[in-house]
Parts: C-alpha cells; structure tokens; sequence
C-alpha cells in the first residue's frame, strides 16, 4: 500500500515537471512589429509571434512602393517611400507562413519573402500531458491494489 502511494506520488511529480516548464509560455499580448521593405527582401526576414497574439505590423518602404500579404491569414498593406502601410490580425493559426511582396517592384519581385512563425500554446499540451499522466497513474494505482 505505502509502495503504492510513492509510485503515484512519483508519476505525479514527474509529470508535473514538464507542466511547470511549459506554463512558463506567455500569455498572448499586443505585438507591434516594424518590417522595412527593400528591393528585394525584408528586414526583419522572419517574424515570430505567439499564437493568441493581436499582431500589428508597419511596413515601411525604404525604395519603391511595395506591398505585404500574408498566406494563411489574407491580410495585405502596402507603402511608399514616405507612406507607411500597416495591418493588424490576431495570430490564431499555428505554423510557418509566408510573407510576400504584393505589388510589383521590380524584376526580382517574385523572390521578395519573409516568413511569419506564429508559436503553439504549449500550456494546452501541458493540460493533456497532465491529465493523462493522471490517468495512467490512477490505472497502475487500481492495478497494484487488485493484486494479492
């Protein structure tokens, strides 16, 4: 009886290890995220952001008018030199998405790509990792006390 209560003491413990660890995630929050525009890339390259985040990016156009659209979440600006654009979406699809030039700026338009890394909310992994944990913790505790 008393083995059994460690075991489960210990399985508890162990699992709650990685649920400390990735509680730790932040807590989504305003990002405000300033890509310049040249012929023919983006500074930054890529942006990361986690998902649940309310994302607004300036673009700024350091050249000739260029433009942002953003696979997986349909949303564009653009700008001139002297014009900001800007847009703003909520990050609520995880993965890699690609940032492209949306207007022509020159014969290189088409390499012109940044990438927008939206983060997974580790806490939700957490939560299952715990809860089954539990589970299997509470089948080998009725296991253990089933046997003579």
């Amino acid at each position: 009886m008393k083995n059994s209560m460690k075991i489960l003491i210990m399985v508890l413990v162990l699992l709650a290890i990685p649920i400390v660890i990735l509680a730790q995630t932040e807590e989504p929050k305003e990002k405000v995220i300033t890509i310049n525009a040249q012929q023919f890339s983006y500074t930054p390259g890529t942006v990361e952001v986690n998902r649940g985040d309310r994302v607004t990016i300036r673009l700024i156009s350091t050249d000739v008018h260029h433009g942002l659209y953003i696979d997986g979440y349909e949303v564009s600006t653009d700008a001139r030199p002297g014009q900001d654009g800007s847009l703003t979406f909520v990050a609520n699809n995880t993965g890699k998405f690609v940032m492209r030039c949306s207007v022509t700026c020159g014969p290189f338009h088409p390499y012109m790509i940044g990438y927008l890394k939206v983060k997974p909310d580790y806490r939700l992994f957490g939560s299952i990792w715990l809860a089954v944990g539990i589970f299997i913790g509470s089948i080998l505790l009725v296991i253990r006390r089933q046997k003579p």
